[in-house]
């Protein structure tokens, strides 16, 4: 039941987007398509799950007062095996997405699970929150991607070749530029924040204030008091 728990925390109860609004810098930059957003969202899953394996192991042995600097370590070691991949098999995709291959390393999302979750469970309840941020992660970033890329350009681009083209010719250019990312990602929030209002009162309930569902009520805060 835990190891259900701690997998499913990241898809719905802490979504690291659209729940805790973690990782902002990368998505609202990379989500001008859905393919650079596919792959910024794998890349970070692989080394989400890996540094969790890796810190989850060490976590009796790296000492309390540098673990924040062994943990980027770790995290920085993957992310430069991620970005010679890229590099190798997917270089128009590493191309695409440049310098924001390399700043995973300071991700607060990755950092955040290393130093809330990892150094403090075993390896595989840290497996299970590592996938699960990940897919959490890479699935927010396909919806708020696919959103600016359908409204913005008429089409969608799943993976190279793979693409729905001409879906339609009024497109809106201001939501592949940068505002658009702002707008998407205000106007996703707030139908998710709508629905849960009304599940809410559906049920008897009060709908929660939106002051109780930001980054500051997430367990890295919790850790850290």
């Amino acid at each position: 039941m835990k190891l259900f728990t701690d997998f499913t925390r990241g898809l719905f109860r802490e979504n690291p987007i659209f729940r805790l609004l973690l990782g902002m810098c990368p998505t609202l930059a990379v989500t001008t398509s859905l393919e650079n957003a596919l792959g910024m969202g794998l890349a970070s899953t692989f080394v989400l799950v890996c540094s969790n394996v890796v810190i989850s192991l060490l976590r009796n042995v790296i000492p309390s007062a540098v673990r924040i600097p062994c943990f980027i370590v770790v995290i920085a070691t993957f992310v430069t095996v991620v970005d010679l991949l890229m590099q190798a098999y997917a270089p128009a995709l590493a191309a695409s997405l440049g310098i924001f291959i390399p700043l995973i390393v300071v991700n607060c999302i990755i950092l955040g699970r290393a130093e809330a979750f990892a150094s403090k469970n075993p390896v595989i309840y840290s497996i299970a929150d590592g996938i699960g941020m990940g897919i959490g992660f890479t699935v927010a970033l396909a919806i708020i991607a696919s959103m600016r890329e359908f409204l913005g350009a008429g089409s969608i681009t799943v993976w190279g070749d793979i693409a729905l083209k001409g879906i339609h010719n009024k497109t809106m250019v201001l939501f592949v530029l940068p505002a658009g990312g702002f707008i998407s990602l205000g106007l996703i929030i707030g139908f998710i924040n709508h629905i849960q209002a009304l599940a809410a009162r559906a049920k008897g309930g009060v709908a929660p204030l939106p002051l109780e569902m930001d980054c500051r009520h997430c367990n890295i805060c919790k850790f850290g008091k």
